[in-house]
């Protein structure tokens, strides 16, 4: 593990020094956000298994993996003073994280420290984890020190057994859908007889059913506010219990109705993809684009804690103005 680490460690330090260009595009040609090195000529994504937590030793790391898959499971329940909304990490990174269709976390380890788009900075995946706290749950960051934090790279790490720094799986993030725009009163009808059963009328979410707009729903900022991640997300995983039932055209519907609804809203959204190029169905204006269909937006409590900073040189102050 801690040979793992080091390599990491070392990897960002290259990138780093790869040459920060002002439009932030020979980093996106060189690398492909796809981590520091190249995988192995022999590697084989296909016949990569995720290892399971009966392979875990009896010892402080394998302590230290489940307790993060606890988090990661639970993560409102266990982390209430840092999340927002009443969704866990599982909400959307389905069956602890390894369906495919859901924005699995196996083999993400290998692939950080990374280089993101959105934010215009290659950060370590400990950024990548205080992302998901304080944009899809709404929250705020984690200490990077934490034991909490720590716990939860643990179980990433475990998730990317055997997987080559740099390497991508055969799966990897959710599926694109065709490019189209959902008719919100199409996916109110659809809401109503497929989705509120188990989300509320109200869209607030039952027992452990995530809500799906309101206070207690993901932000402005998380990638689900994005009508055609949404869409991904609905026609390939839901109805839980009927998965892949829904048209593309239905998925669309339900993402535009439900990304149209009162979300809490994200501090700094503005300073995201500060290179231009973001997607088209970002709901918020940033450099060189307009906001598309944007929501009433609901205020965040701790506010400050709820923007992840772009790492920095040493000596140079925290503040982002």
């Amino acid at each position: 593990m801690i040979r793992l680490l080091a390599t990491l460690v070392l990897a960002g330090t290259l990138l780093a020094g790869a040459g920060c260009t002002q439009d932030g595009a020979r980093e996106r040609e060189s690398i492909s956000q796809s981590g520091a090195a190249s995988a192995p000529a022999d590697w084989n994504p296909t016949s990569w298994r995720a290892p399971t937590l009966a392979e875990l030793p009896n010892d402080s790391l394998g302590s230290a993996v489940r307790r993060g898959l606890a988090l990661v499971v639970a993560t409102a329940d266990s982390l209430p003073r840092f999340v927002g909304s009443n969704l866990s990490c599982t909400s959307c990174h389905l069956d602890e994280g390894r369906r495919g269709t859901a924005a699995p976390l196996t083999g993400v380890f290998a692939r950080y420290p990374k280089y993101i788009e959105r934010t215009g900075a290659v950060v370590p995946i400990e950024d990548r984890v205080n992302y998901c706290m304080t944009r899809s749950l709404a929250g705020t960051r984690l200490p990077n020190d934490s034991r909490e934090m720590q716990d939860i790279v643990a179980y990433m790490a475990f998730m990317a057994r055997g997987v080559p720094i740099g390497a991508h799986l055969a799966v990897e993030g959710m599926p694109a859908m065709p490019k189209d725009v959902g008719d919100v009163a199409r996916g109110a009808d659809v809401y109503r007889t497929t989705c509120a059963r188990c989300h509320a009328a109200d869209g607030g979410g039952m027992a452990k059913v995530p809500a799906l707009w309101g206070r207690k729903s993901f932000s402005i900022g998380a990638s689900m506010a994005r009508q055609e991640r949404a869409a991904s997300f609905i026609r390939h995983n839901m109805p839980s219990d009927k998965p892949g039932s829904l048209s593309d055209r239905d998925a669309y519907d339900v993402a535009a109705f439900i990304t149209a609804q009162p979300r809490p809203d994200l501090p700094d959204k503005g300073r995201d993809w500060p290179f231009g190029g973001a997607p088209a169905d970002v709901p918020y204006d940033t450099k060189g684009h307009k906001a598309f269909r944007p929501p009433p937006l609901l205020p965040r409590r701790d506010a400050a804690n709820a923007v992840v900073p772009s790492p920095r040189p040493v000596g140079v102050p925290a503040s982002r103005d």
